[in-house]
């Protein structure tokens, strides 16, 4: 193993800037597997989404409720049912929830097993860290 006074770094440019680069295979290696910039400006939309406590919550209780009404939604999370049919509209929008309409009712549900597995990972992680304290 080398120590990093045994590496001689070379240089890459990274929007108009120079940048050390010490091991140019690694690096070839993530830039090569990393999403295109509309794959990323997805991701963090999505994530802006679930940062918002109100609409986490919204979305916590279609994970444990299932399939809900906007009336039912409210009541679990103590929001007004305009503020869920709010969050529920941007949720929509980028597919983390669907909706299901039966007469002038609307049930929503998350929208695939992918956003269900997000929050899951994510509750266990808030758990994990809560162990370590």
């Amino acid at each position: 193993m080398s120590s990093a006074s045994d590496v001689t770094p070379a240089t890459a440019a990274a929007d108009d800037c120079v940048v050390r680069v010490v091991d140019a295979e690694k690096v070839a290696m993530v830039t090569a597997a990393m999403p295109d910039a509309d794959a990323v400006g997805e991701m963090a939309r999505i994530f802006g989404l679930l940062s918002d406590p109100g609409r986490l919550r919204i979305i916590m209780a279609l994970l444990e409720g299932g399939e809900m009404c906007v009336c039912d939604i409210a009541a679990s999370c103590g929001h007004t049912e305009s503020a869920v049919s709010h969050a529920l509209r941007l949720l929509r929008a980028d597919r983390v929830v669907r909706v299901r309409r039966a007469g002038r009712m609307a049930f929503y549900r998350l929208d695939d097993s992918h956003v269900r597995m997000l929050l899951e990972l994510a509750l266990a992680h808030v758990g994990h860290l809560e162990e370590g304290r």
